[in-house]
């Protein structure tokens, strides 16, 4: 990925402060140095994340706490790298915190801390669990009367879980309109996806839309548009990791 960032030093991009934009996010991504990074993995989610922080999602670091806040759970939290960055560049907590990222006493661990990450809503990274959470937060909202959206991001590979599986015919069945889950295919499943991964959720009645993952404009149409009965997936097509 190229951008005018990309001839920032990291120091130079470490003194900045918010806003930021979507260029400023591999200088921001740079800080966060060491070994176990699972760079592909972050950076595969990198555009999706931009444009639902940027375009999609109803929360700010000053609502942390709004009851009626739109919720993101990145199922995928075994590359944080490109979250970190993104909450990072839209203020939810300081720069200054990616430089030690995955050190002993950092907030900023291998996998998201909701207890210690401001923003963050689920401690993720044993893959298979974010998708049934964002399936029971759904469910527990509209039971409330709360009219927030519910936004998953899984990875393809995390779909050969056999949780995964469950949450979406649950999900499905109780017609869950305020759910949306983006898959990031980048083709590294275990097995494949016999008529590619839609297919498995559109037979569970799901509105299924496949856009490439690196294009803004289609994501950020592709995430605003939803259905009034069911729930919506969004397949976002990136490199192929396999």
């Amino acid at each position: 990925m190229s951008s005018p960032t990309d001839s920032l030093t990291a120091d130079q991009t470490h003194r900045r402060t918010p806003p930021f934009s979507f260029e400023d996010l591999p200088g921001l991504m740079s800080l966060q140095t060491g070994d176990e990074k699972h760079g592909p993995a972050a950076t595969s989610t990198l555009d999706v994340l931009w444009v639902l922080y940027d375009e999609i999602l109803d929360v700010s670091a000053a609502a942390l706490d709004d009851p009626a806040r739109d919720r993101f759970y990145l199922s995928k939290g075994h590359g944080p790298m490109a979250y970190y960055a993104v909450l990072a560049a839209k203020g939810f907590f300081p720069v200054d915190w990616l430089a030690g990222f995955g050190g002993a006493h950092s907030r900023l661990g291998h996998h998201p801390d909701r207890n210690l990450v401001p923003g963050v809503e689920i401690s993720s990274g044993s893959l298979g669990h974010g998708f049934p959470l964002a399936v029971g937060t759904a469910l527990g909202l509209r039971a409330q009367g709360v009219d927030s959206r519910v936004v998953c991001l899984v990875g393809d590979a995390e779909l050969d879980e056999g949780s995964n599986a469950e949450a979406m015919t649950v999900a499905g069945s109780f017609d869950l309109s305020n759910l949306t889950v983006v898959v990031v295919d980048n083709r590294s499943s275990s097995h494949g996806w016999r008529g590619g991964v839609g297919a498995h959720f559109a037979v569970e009645g799901w509105i299924v839309q496949r856009v490439d993952g690196r294009d803004h404009q289609a994501l950020a149409v592709a995430m605003r548009r939803t259905a009034a009965t069911v729930p919506t997936l969004v397949v976002a097509e990136v490199e192929d990791q396999s």
